[in-house]
């Protein structure tokens, strides 16, 4: 984790100050400018401009070669979803590190259960044959609605040939109960993960629940964007910093308005939309069938397939 106080002209009480606002990182510090940074601290500009200089520089904030960017590409790894199906709707392998996948779509379409299947998958060995390949590390999941089951880990272990105590024992496990407790409990994944803990995939499920629960109303729109917003950037820093994996899932309004195009709207907005480098809709079919829609992706075209939930979790449909 960051320590602000190695930053000059930030001591104690400064940075506790800082803290308290949000300024709890480099990256947080370095983005934010003189004037707001001097109103939150207590300090003079010229300080605060020091700082921020500083911050900057620990980061090496500034241009680099794509070259160089696509060296660093190389080290990207995957996490098979379970359907053959859904790992070439995501571009061949499944859920990449150094990214942010989010689910969206109606009750039982099948997010959850995404999740579920992840957290087993991704403690795989990262040399596996295609198809059982992981990232050999343990799973962070952040549980926002009382739907962690470990039973049903155990189950889609069992059935894919796994112990399923040992996979029980590589997932750490925490209930959000409302938006700032969720938001810390993603920043002591920082510091597991600074114990030398091998995360490699954290699980939010849902991101949006408590955020749409607590802030209603246009009066608190900005407010809430505004922390889910901090929120993201967090988990997307955590995945850069680390080389892990991000699976989010997301609650869905209904359009009753809506004579042309989708009925159902993702909730977050914009935020949410820019800061998720994947995004899929999942809808229901016949039976445990369903439906996975790309709907945005920098590197993918718009594509949709068909995948269905076993006692093994997620499974081509």
């Amino acid at each position: 984790m960051d320590n602000i106080e190695d930053l000059p002209g930030v001591g104690p009480k400064t940075a506790e100050k800082m803290k308290e606002v949000g300024f709890v990182d480099f990256m947080s510090i370095a983005v934010a400018s003189p004037v707001e940074l001097s109103a939150a601290a207590e300090i003079s500009e010229t300080t605060a401009a020091r700082v921020i200089a500083a911050a900057r520089e620990k980061l090496e904030m500034g241009f680099e070669t794509a070259e160089k960017l696509m060296e660093k590409r190389k080290d990207v790894g995957y996490i098979h979803t379970g359907s053959t199906n859904l790992d070439k709707l995501l571009g061949g392998r499944g859920v990449q590190t150094q990214a942010i996948t989010e689910a969206h779509g109606p009750y039982g379409s099948g997010k959850t259960q995404l999740g579920f299947t992840l957290s087993v998958l991704s403690q795989l060995p990262e040399d596996g044959e295609e198809g059982k390949r992981g990232l050999g590390g343990k799973v962070a999941f952040v549980d926002t609605e009382n739907t962690f089951r470990p039973e049903r880990i155990a189950q889609i272990a069992r059935a894919r040939g796994l112990d399923p105590e040992a996979a029980l024992k590589n997932i750490f496990v925490a209930r959000a109960y409302n938006s700032d407790h969720q938001m810390l409990l993603v920043e002591k994944i920082g510091e597991l993960l600074s114990r030398g803990e091998n995360i490699r995939l954290i699980v939010v499920d849902s991101l949006t629940s408590h955020f749409r629960a607590e802030y209603i109303g246009r009066g608190t729109l900005a407010r809430r964007q505004q922390k889910l917003n901090k929120h993201l950037h967090y988990l997307q820093k955590l995945a850069d910093q680390h080389n892990l994996a991000v699976y989010v899932t997301n609650q869905v309004m209904s359009k009753p308005d809506m004579f042309f195009g989708p009925s159902m709207e993702a909730i977050g907005g914009h935020i949410l939309a820019h800061a998720a480098t994947y995004r899929l809709f999942f809808r229901k079919s016949k039976g445990n069938k369903k439906i996975a829609r790309l709907i945005d992706s920098p590197d993918l075209p718009e594509s949709e397939t068909v995948f269905q939930l076993t006692e093994k979790g997620v499974e081509d449909g």
